[in-house]
């Protein structure tokens, strides 16, 4: 395990990001009605972003400087990306993770919360605002929700996976992840696409999902559901033994994970645009 400089363990960085998170996931919902008034676009016309989301992470930022102002915190909207000395913590944030959700009422929108030190995610917290689901993890501790412990599913079978995904805002690369789904599609079980990477990962951590994949997410995307997901016993890398990351994040059971891959990689699914 990474050394932190700090002294902290792993339980205590966990201790402060679920009270933090929690505290952030009460104000989104609060928020909402109002929020959704005051919506801009950020790449392109399809990516919004809400003042509930710059909020939540205003609020997230100023509770983690108080509890801990020596760490780093990279956020969706605000937090700075620069990357901390060795052994330092570094929070990755996304204040609402799945904010088109968000904007129409579908209860499927996250507060996502990870302490990462050296680019290794020790801890982790995702919290569905809207249901109030919470999920964590730690380096080498497990993954839990309310209590128990998740197991991902026991699933080998790719016909009779089901897979979830995620679609970029921009179109031409959409336009390339369409061509993967169809490629895709005839040989799992199903796909589903809820909207929020961080609840799909943990959906794939309690078995509700067999699999995960999608292209173009971002760290504050991955970082603590990535976490939950790999304690619970999933493989959670990118394609040809790479990390997961931009080009691609895929999780899915041992048993399950290579006939993914080699279907993935087939089609190309962390080229295109």
């Amino acid at each position: 395990m990474n050394q932190i400089r700090t002294g902290s363990t792993v339980d205590e960085l966990l201790a402060v990001a679920v009270p933090v998170a929690r505290a952030a996931a009460g104000t989104a919902r609060r928020m909402r009605a109002e929020a959704i008034t005051d919506v801009e676009t950020k790449s392109t016309r399809t990516d919004v972003v809400t003042e509930a989301d710059r909020a939540v992470e205003r609020q997230v930022v100023e509770a983690l400087r108080a509890a801990r102002p020596g760490d780093g915190v990279f956020g969706e909207e605000y937090g700075d990306s620069a990357m901390p000395e060795p052994g330092a913590v570094r929070w990755v944030l996304d204040p609402i993770d799945g904010t088109v959700n968000y904007l129409y009422g579908l209860p499927q929108y996250a507060v996502s919360l990870a302490a990462e030190v050296d680019g290794a995610v020790l801890a982790g917290v995702v919290i569905n605002a809207a249901t109030g689901e919470e999920w964590t993890a730690t380096r080498g501790g497990g993954a839990w929700r309310d209590g128990r412990r998740l197991r991902c599913s026991g699933q080998t079978e790719l016909a009779e996976a089901l897979v979830g995904t995620g679609f970029a805002y921009r179109a031409e690369r959409r336009a390339h992840q369409g061509a993967v789904l169809a490629g895709l599609i005839t040989q799992v079980r199903d796909i589903r696409r809820f909207g929020s990477a961080a609840l799909d990962l943990c959906s794939v951590a309690e078995g509700a999902l067999d699999a995960f994949y999608e292209k173009g997410l971002n760290p504050w995307d991955h970082a603590a559901g990535g976490l939950i997901a790999a304690e619970a016993g999933a493989t959670v890398a990118g394609l040809h033994g790479a990390p997961a990351g931009a080009d691609l994040v895929v999780a899915a059971p041992a048993g399950l994970f290579p006939a993914l891959h080699a279907v993935l990689a087939g089609l190309d699914a962390a080229g295109g645009a």
